[in-house]
């Protein structure tokens, strides 16, 4: 070889070498960024949006500070003094569910899946203990739907840490809306949520004119539907002419139809808020997004049938017999837009402090080390997402728009949401107030909301897998400062 041709080999394999840097320097960095720490708190991930408000200035970055005073997550708690209303101790084990005959592995509370219904009217000051037997990864329970004080909120690593086996943690709170809400486990909830670590919260209003109610609880059990944790339909006893409320929760990730088949009824509620007089409903299905609850009123028959409340395949039916008429699903959903009449709101969301935009889609990259097709929110792939940074007091309204090309069931911890519009279509109904918003692909919702709830609040999709996966965000109140930390001792992972 001559020293002409050793000359130019040498700048060959130069030229490879600075070409492969070019393309795996970067690849490297993205990789990199996209690292978790071990230790990470929550304050100090991602960007601040402050939505147009004044700009925190302490911490790392920003998030949900000020330079004034400030309080701790772990002093924003429910009242510590007096006697609970309601006082339940919850041990949760890892154990086997036996479903339909089938016995298979997950988690039970009080040895049951769903665990117990908690029962509580409003006003109560309702007390939980939660005992960790057997669950290695640790547990919390989430109060789903309840506007807790965020020190009660459950979400481990955000607002407490992980309890460990042999551990237990109290949660204090005074239930003060009548509703259908459910608890579950915050702790590696993607898996122990599908496993069984759940059950319903009923607050019962002061009055209620029903001549009966049932709680229906629909949750898959691996392939396996059930309601109630039983595969076959549930039954309840009611005479001809009464009015029964059916109290329907989506444990589920995707959405859940309801619809009664031959006959009339009326949806009271969703998600823990009554709807302004709502009128009769005829074939059409209700849509549940996951974790949504859905109250319906169905009448008994005058004849001596039952009513059948389908629920996807399995059904409630109501009534002296089981007698019931049965139906496919219409295909049409109830349009909540439009539903009921208006009334008053209680703020003005027009006189806005803070604007956000929640966008999600996707895109090919890294989250915590992991390669694949990434959710976005905002353009940005955890743990590089927004911190959406709010004053107490604020209007806040927030664009959520979703080109992901799947649905996401979104939700708000601590708050409700005021639906304002679907796609530029403005509500005309009755307030529409929801804790689980269901995202279709494709669509944008407009929101609005108070800002009377100080914390430090998850803000992420329901679809609990895709959450694991990194489509969460965090609303954050300026003045609060949060101790704890996803990792750490307690190995918290709440998703």
């Amino acid at each position: 070889m001559t020293e002409r041709e050793a000359l130019g080999r040498r700048r060959r394999v130069v030229a490879g070498v600075v070409a492969s840097l070019l393309v795996l320097g970067p690849l490297a960095w993205f990789w990199w960024t996209s690292l978790v720490p071990a230790n990470a708190s929550v304050m100090d991930m991602g960007y601040p949006d402050t939505g147009g408000g004044p700009t925190a200035t302490t911490g790392p970055h920003g998030h949900g500070t000020t330079d004034g005073p400030t309080v701790s997550v772990a002093e924003l708690t429910g009242p510590s003094a007096g006697v609970p209303d309601v006082d339940v101790t919850l041990t949760a084990e890892s154990g086997p569910v036996t479903v339909g005959g089938r016995t298979m592995p997950g988690f039970t509370l009080n040895g049951s899946s769903p665990g117990p219904t908690i029962d509580a009217q409003v006003g109560d000051l309702v007390q939980v203990t939660l005992v960790n037997r057997s669950v290695a990864d640790g547990t919390t329970l989430h109060w789903h739907g309840v506007d807790v004080p965020n020190a009660e909120d459950g979400v481990a690593g955000v607002t407490q840490d992980a309890v460990p086996v042999g551990g237990s943690h109290v949660y204090r709170f005074v239930v003060d809306h009548p509703g259908t809400y459910w608890y579950h486990s915050h702790q590696v909830s993607h898996a122990q949520v599908r496993g069984g670590l759940f059950g319903v919260l009923v607050v019962h209003p002061v009055a209620d004119d029903h001549a009966a109610e049932v709680v229906a609880a629909v949750h898959r059990y691996g392939s396996t539907p059930t309601v109630d944790g039983s595969t076959d339909d549930l039954r309840t006893d009611a005479a001809p002419g009464d009015r029964v409320r059916v109290r329907v929760v989506n444990t589920g990730s995707g959405v859940l139809r309801a619809w009664v088949p031959g006959a009339p009824f009326r949806l009271l509620a969703v998600d823990g808020r009554d709807l302004h007089e709502p009128g009769p409903v005829d074939a059409q299905a209700v849509v549940l997004a996951g974790g949504g609850r859905a109250d319906l009123e169905v009448t008994v028959p005058d004849d001596g049938t039952s009513v059948r409340v389908r629920l996807g395949s399995l059904s409630v039916v109501v009534g002296p017999s089981g007698d019931a008429p049965d139906g496919d699903d219409p295909r049409t959903y109830l349009d909540l837009l439009s539903y009921g009449t208006p009334t008053d709101v209680g703020f003005d969301p027009r006189a806005v402090d803070r604007r956000f935009t929640y966008a999600i889609g996707r895109r090919p990259g890294f989250v915590d080390g992991r390669p694949g097709l990434q959710w976005t929110i905002n353009g940005h792939t955890y743990p590089d997402v927004p911190m959406f940074v709010v004053s107490e007091g604020d209007v806040v309204r927030m664009t959520l728009r979703n080109t992901s090309g799947q649905a996401h069931p979104m939700h708000l911890h601590g708050h409700h949401l005021l639906v304002l519009s679907r796609d530029g279509t403005p509500s005309t109904g009755s307030p529409w107030w929801a804790d689980s918003l269901e995202l279709a692909a494709g669509q944008t919702y407009e929101v609005a909301f108070v800002a009377d709830n100080p914390g430090v609040w998850m803000d992420h999709c329901h679809n609990l897998p895709h959450a694991q996966q990194g489509l969460v965000a965090h609303l954050a109140y300026t003045g609060v400062t949060d101790p704890y930390v996803l990792g750490g001792e307690s190995d918290n992972a709440p998703e």
